[in-house]
């Protein structure tokens, strides 16, 4: 299986050239180039146009590239979905799907407009009704391009009422929600953007808890944050080290057969092979990545 580090994820507003050109140097695993919440109503066909003409001028191969798309019942979506499947980004990030059936349809647009198959699609988790149906919409991966789930906690906030501004707890929910989902259907998680950007203590706490709860990545609205995303998210030296014991203990001769081996006083299983391989390819896609 082919793992791909997506330790941060930085939203660039697409009706930005500068940011645009930018962010060809910037060390974050993910680019979403957005053409939804970034860009004004009346500056949406020029930022549409600007970043499919990014797209084939710029060097973004250092990272993934994402558009996010407007809804496909805005009055702008089906043109943007239309010309990133033509530019061929790496994903295309639908906002605000509500159950199965939008995975589905989206999924199917892509294929009509002919996006190459190389081109996945993610999915914004960002109403209480897609929090609702999110095995449903999850579960839609096995028909469709979905590959990763995306905490919109912005939007959540908005239409739950809920205050994050002393600490997270009411986003716990959505959190091991969208994480159990997508891990159930074999997708990625990113979790949702961390406002204060000049909060840099904040910022490290809140990417510590989301690795901990299990996602992936975190997705972010600055330059700024990158470096300690990348740094949290990373498996650690010590966790490298100790992927690399579980995998030759397995692969002894004497533990042919055996379920079950000790690792420096440990006891490890067969499916803890899977994540330490995980582990360690993740490692080594970060360390391509700097060379």
């Amino acid at each position: 299986m082919h793992y791909r580090p997506r330790r941060s994820a930085l939203y660039m507003p697409g009706a930005n050239p500068r940011a645009l050109e930018k962010a060809q140097s910037l060390p974050a695993d993910v680019l979403i180039l957005d053409l939804e919440d970034a860009v004004a109503p009346d500056a949406k066909d020029a930022a549409r146009e600007r970043v499919c003409r990014a797209l084939s001028t710029h060097d973004y191969r250092h990272c993934e590239v994402v558009v996010r798309i407007n809804a496909l019942t805005s009055p702008w979506g089906a043109a943007d979905l239309r010309a990133a499947a033509a530019a061929a980004p790496n994903a295309i990030l639908t906002p605000k799907p509500a159950r199965a059936e939008d995975i589905v349809g989206v999924s199917a647009a892509m294929d009509a407009a002919g996006a190459p198959s190389k081109t996945r699609l993610w999915a914004m988790v960002e109403t209480p009704l897609a929090i609702l149906n999110l095995a449903e919409i999850a579960a839609a991966a096995r028909q469709t391009r979905l590959e990763c789930l995306v905490l919109g906690t912005n939007d959540l906030v908005k239409e739950t009422r809920a205050d994050l501004s002393e600490d997270p707890t009411a986003a716990l929910y959505w959190s091991s929600v969208a994480i159990t989902a997508a891990r159930a259907w074999g997708l990625d998680a990113l979790d949702g953007v961390y406002n204060d950007f000049r909060d840099a203590q904040g910022f490290d706490r809140a990417c510590r808890l989301g690795r901990r709860l299990g996602f992936d990545g975190k997705t972010l609205i600055h330059p700024d944050q990158i470096a300690a995303a990348n740094a949290v998210f990373a498996p650690s030296a010590e966790e490298v080290a100790f992927a690399r014991k579980i995998i030759a203990a397995l692969e002894e001769p004497g533990n042919a057969g055996k379920g079950v081996v000790s690792v420096d006083g440990r006891m490890v299983e067969l499916l803890h092979a899977e994540m330490a391989r995980r582990t360690l390819a993740i490692d080594e896609a970060i360390a391509a990545r700097s060379r």
